[in-house]
């Protein structure tokens, strides 16, 4: 800057005085630790729900894969095959053993009560159709999952299901 704008900028600031810093500065509180929370290795059991590869569901062998909660209204399951639901959270199951995928699926049903996921999707493939057999019955054992179906096209097909999930009011 020259001369000329350095006389200019004080002209129009005119005259001022620098501000005052009085700023409080507040004692810190000590918070006392929370009796009534969960331990973190609680949450972690309940991310772990374990699903059993014992059970049987009557699951209907013939036509696409789907089922509904016996609570639930059975038009949600014509919801989701017809693509009126968009999944929320999406877990893709490529290359992990059964072990690996109960532990995701039930790290995702977690994830849903946290995140407020009313659909999921799930990519099982097609491969040795383990996963594709296996997916449905671990889903059914499960008590916040309201109904699935086979994906539309759009979200996998007959390599996916896109699952409904019952959120709680409450979560910790």
């Amino acid at each position: 800057m020259n001369s000329d704008d350095k006389s200019l900028f004080k002209e129009a600031m005119g005259k001022i005085k620098p501000l005052k810093v009085d700023t409080i500065h507040f004692a810190k509180k000590v918070s006392k630790p929370k009796t009534h929370t969960q331990p973190k290795n609680c949450k972690k059991a309940i991310a772990q729900f374990h699903f059993s590869d014992e059970f049987e569901p009557h699951l209907n062998k013939q036509g696409p894969m789907k089922y509904v909660r016996s609570d639930v209204n059975s038009f949600e399951a014509k919801n989701l095959r017809r693509g009126i639901y968009a999944p929320d959270l999406i877990l893709d199951l490529h290359g992990l053993d059964q072990q690996q995928a109960k532990k995701e699926i039930a790290a995702l049903l977690y994830a849903c009560q946290k995140e407020h996921a009313q659909c999921v999707c799930i990519i099982h493939g097609l491969g040795s159709r383990i996963l594709k057999n296996k997916v449905p019955h671990w889903l059914v054992q499960h008590p916040d999952v309201m109904a699935f179906h086979q994906a539309p096209l759009e979200w996998g097909g007959n390599g996916a299901l896109l699952a409904l999930i019952e959120l709680k009011d409450k979560f910790n």
